[in-house]
Formats: C-alpha cells, sequence, structure tokens
C-alpha cells in the first residue's frame, strides 16, 4: 500500500521558520516529481512547491518563492519543505503529494491538484501574529 506522510507541522510566531517533511513507503517514487500543496479553512487546495526526480529543478507558487526550499533525498525516498519568514497567511493544512505521471516535463513541473495521485494526511501549520 502506497503512503505518504508528513510531519513537521506545528505552531510558530510570525517571522519564524518549521520544516516540514514527506516519507513515502509502500513504493519509490524513482522518476517521479512530488510535490506540497496547502489548504485554509474556506479556500482551495493552494499549489505551494514542486521538484523534479533528481532535486535539480523547483517550482514554487507566488505566495512563497523566496520564502520556502522544497529539497528531497532520493535515496531515502523523502522530501522537504523549509519555510522561512512564515506569515500568518501561510496557516494551513500542508499536504505531500506524488502524482502517478511521473517527473515534471518541459519547462514546467505538476501545479495542479488534479495532476497528483498520491496524497498525504497533512499536517497543521499556525502561524500566529
Amino acid at each position: 500500500q502506497v503512503q505518504v506522510v508528513e510531519s513537521g507541522g506545528g505552531l510558530v510566531q510570525a517571522g519564524g521558520s518549521l520544516r516540514l517533511s514527506c516519507a513515502a513507503t509502500g513504493r519509490t517514487f524513482r522518476g517521479y516529481a512530488m510535490g506540497w500543496f496547502r489548504q485554509a479553512p474556506g479556500k482551495e487546495r493552494e499549489f505551494v512547491a514542486a521538484i523534479n526526480w533528481k532535486g535539480g529543478s523547483t517550482y514554487y507558487g507566488d505566495s512563497v518563492q523566496g520564502r520556502f526550499t522544497i529539497a528531497r533525498n532520493t535515496a531515502e525516498n523523502t522530501m522537504y519543505l523549509q519555510m522561512n519568514r512564515l506569515k500568518p497567511e501561510d496557516t494551513a493544512i500542508y499536504y505531500c503529494a506524488a502524482p502517478n505521471r511521473g517527473d515534471c516535463r518541459g519547462m514546467g513541473c505538476y501545479v495542479e491538484a488534479y495532476e497528483y495521485d498520491f496524497w498525504g494526511q497533512g499536517t497543521q501549520v499556525t502561524v500566529s501574529s
């Protein structure tokens, strides 16, 4: 059974940092892109970041560009999201996801939730002002 499990969420003050982790079990995502999304109460799921299989290409949503960094450890089948200079508007449930359609293609990657097939249960991030 394929599972992706997030960890590392919590409560932090504005301006602080958190690091989220995502572990994939049940199969390897060798050769596949992976991504992070988030969903705040009453809002649609929002693209946060994506990374290609080798980790050399990264993509970010406009609202997190320059503050968040996505990375992965292919040997350990894990992915990370380093979140710096957090803002209250970053408060949301953060989800790790993987697509069944493989690696990023061309000049871009998968930025829509429907393009991802495997999802974690989410981890809550709360940023206080």
